[in-house]
């Protein structure tokens, strides 16, 4: 491992040995993968130092543990562990009950930068709960692992918010959760008590690798830093038949289908010559969820220069490609989709309807991603207020 040069939020707060939580009953939103520089858990760190202080614990996506899978509803098993993905939308909001008697709420929370990964709504659900409650929200902040100087991909419309876009932002918002409590709470007007503690020696150009902080994986699914590199592009897949690779050991790196000839999906993705990108052809058999025990062909992406990398842009140029490969085969998914029921997922992970029926009619990925352009561009004027590291 590189020599660490990042300082955490939990760090700094725990070299002070948590002075600011001393006699205050706190709760804690946290998860497994959220650790110190020495791999010990915020939780395990938080009850040593507090105690009987410690009211409660909260539990994200994947539960606390982070052992479950993605749509996979987590109980809360012991009386202070509440779950906040349950088997219903309300699940996802902490009650009055859950927040009683807690003086302030604690989340550290290790996020991958993609407005779909869910972290970061439960973050704000938890937020709005707390303030409702008088109670004043602290913040531990973390590096946003695939960096902070890009942002890309579609903005949200609000009328296609849902738990994986809970606020209009980019795919790719090139922000730390600490940076969007704040958009959050200005932008949305919530009146309450936030403060976040920064990270120490995190510069907006860093990526993961650079910061010297182990990789604990936050989901099943993301065991990598590569898996996260690729992930806001590749989750796209999530809205179709086709397999992401969930249930493979490379998911989002591996995906494919059943009816797939690999050679063939490899050589038409890498004629697309997408920056920093190759393709090679793989075969997988997934373990559970789409296609489970049947051998897809397909491919593996292989991200050669990072820094050239797109992963939005991608995702929708193989989105596409993979679209015309697979003909009368390919099928978007219709299943409900995080609670909701009534649009189709493809388009809650885009943030609107506009680009699949651009898929649909024929547009190509170029023209698709060039109306963004303006967007991205907004966007970096508009998040300009509330970051916390210099551009």
């Amino acid at each position: 491992m590189a020599s660490l040069q990042v300082q955490t939020g939990l760090d700094t707060l725990a070299a002070d040995h948590f002075r600011f939580l001393q006699f205050r009953k706190t709760g804690l939103l946290t998860h497994a993968a959220a650790c110190d520089s020495q791999l010990r858990s915020t939780a395990s760190l938080f009850q040593q130092a507090l105690g009987g202080s410690l009211v409660a614990l909260f539990g994200p996506e994947h539960g606390f543990h982070g052992a479950a899978q993605d749509l996979e509803a987590v109980s809360s098993t012991l009386p202070k562990i509440f779950s906040l993905y349950g088997d219903s939308e309300a699940s996802l909001h902490p009650t009055a009950k859950q927040l009683q008697g807690i003086e302030i709420l604690v989340i550290d929370l290790v996020d991958i930068g993609s407005r779909y990964y869910t972290f970061q709504a439960t973050m704000l659900y938890a937020m709005e709960a707390a303030f409702q409650e008088g109670i004043r929200v602290l913040v531990l902040d973390r590096p946003n692992p695939i960096g902070g100087n890009k942002v890309e991909g579609p903005m949200l419309l609000p009328e296609w918010s849902s738990f994986v876009g809970a606020h209009p932002i980019p795919t790719r918002h090139g922000m730390t959760l600490g940076e969007l409590a704040i958009l959050y709470k200005e932008e949305l007007e919530l009146e309450g008590d936030l403060e976040v503690v920064p990270c120490q020696g995190w510069k907006r150009e860093m990526d993961f690798a650079s910061t010297g902080l182990p990789w604990v994986m936050p989901s099943p699914n993301m065991p990598s830093f590569e898996t996260a590199l690729v992930y806001p592009g590749m989750c796209l897949l999530e809205g179709t038949r086709l397999s992401e690779g969930r249930g493979a050991t490379r998911p989002f790196e591996l995906f494919g289908a059943p009816f797939f000839d690999a050679e063939t999906v490899a050589r038409e993705l890498n004629r697309l010559a997408l920056p920093g990108a190759l393709f090679r052809p793989a075969w997988f058999t997934p373990g559970f969820q789409k296609h489970a025990s049947a051998l897809c062909g397909g491919a593996q992406l292989h991200v050669t220069q990072p820094e050239l990398f797109q992963p939005v842009r991608a995702g929708l140029a193989i989105l596409q490609s993979l679209r015309q490969l697979a003909g009368v085969n390919f099928q978007w998914r219709t299943e409900p989709y995080e609670f909701v029921t009534d649009r189709l997922a493809i388009d809650l992970l885009f943030g609107s309807d506009r680009e699949r029926k651009a898929l649909e009619v024929g547009v190509s990925h170029q023209d698709i991603a060039q109306v963004w352009l303006e967007e991205e561009a907004d966007f970096l004027e508009q998040r300009r207020p509330y970051l916390l590291y210099p551009e």
